[in-house]
């Protein structure tokens, strides 16, 4: 059976929750999912293929995501990997902010990371306010004000575009 290796950073669960959907839309892989946050040291070649999920918070991709990256970067440029961001900005999908192209967020990935990814896809998360400490409840409402996003902090929002997971899965299916 083939198998796919799937690597996650995520803080509310919405970027693992993505990577389980695409998953989910290949048959016949096997699959194994590891957390970025560990820093593991993993063998990419023991895999058919590699799927990267992080998420953006405070506009930041996790520094466990570098690491990996930097462990790895020659068996990643090898391997039939892809990358997804989940941030909350690619809900506007009406400016392109849900493209790698119209993401600000990857293009200062692709400027900082030595790995540079076959495949790359941009989906919007999910605002979870009644999960959020204090603080972040607070800082992440007043970024939502000042972009034009949900501030009622009793409410979660799922912005996730599942339509073009899907479509994300397919193409990563024949990669």
């Amino acid at each position: 059976m083939k198998k796919v290796l799937c690597l996650y950073s995520t803080r509310e669960g919405q970027t693992k929750k993505i990577v389980e959907h695409i998953i989910a839309q290949l048959e016949g892989y096997q699959c194994e999912y590891v957390d970025l946050h560990l820093n593991p040291k993993l063998n990419l070649a023991l895999y058919d293929k590699v799927l990267i999920g992080a998420s953006i918070r405070y506009g930041r991709l996790n520094k466990s995501l570098y690491q990996f990256i930097e462990n790895h970067h020659q068996q990643l440029d090898e391997a039939k990997a892809a990358f997804i961001c989940v941030n909350l900005t690619a809900r506007k999908e009406d400016q392109k902010k849900d493209t790698p192209e119209g993401s600000a967020y990857i293009q200062t990935f692709l400027r900082k990371s030595i790995w540079q990814p076959q495949m790359i896809g941009v989906f919007a998360g999910a605002l979870r306010y009644p999960r959020y400490r204090f603080f972040d409840r607070v800082m992440i409402r007043f970024i939502m004000k000042m972009t034009g996003g949900e501030t009622d902090t009793s409410k979660e929002v799922e912005y996730t575009n599942w339509n073009k997971v899907e479509i994300f899965a397919q193409k990563f299916k024949q990669m």
